[in-house]
């Protein structure tokens, strides 16, 4: 879903700058689900705003209100007023594991490749 600024005047969101955005949302997310915070692609691609940490999470013991981290990647000022589009919010399912601590891990083809490395072979 789209959420939009909850800002009471309008907020400059310099060039080459990080901004926190309000919505105005709080929420109460079931245990076992989180809130994703996504950018908008038309924002990103039309005036080179991000949200960043995307995607972020929003864990469901949070009660605050919810609020979007936005940067300016582009040369130029953006103006965010009060009910500009500014990110997309996704529920998702999400598991709980239990971590072991191991001496060692199993062989796999690939090893410790790192990025890059998927479907080379030596």
């Amino acid at each position: 879903m789209d959420v939009c600024a909850a800002v009471s005047e309008p907020m400059v969101l310099g060039a080459g700058k990080v901004v926190l955005v309000p919505t105005g949302v709080c929420v109460a997310i079931p245990r076992g689900y989180e809130m994703q915070v996504r950018s908008r692609s038309g924002l990103a691609a039309k005036q080179g705003v991000f949200a960043l940490n995307s995607p972020g999470t929003i864990d469901s013991d949070y009660r605050g209100e919810v609020k979007v981290i936005l940067a300016n990647f582009s040369n130029e000022d953006v103006i965010i007023e009060r009910g500009t589009r500014i990110a997309q919010l996704v529920v998702a399912r999400h598991e709980t594991v239990t971590w072991n601590v191991v001496e060692t891990l199993d062989d796999t083809v690939r090893g410790e490749g790192g990025f890059g490395s998927t479907g080379v072979h030596p």
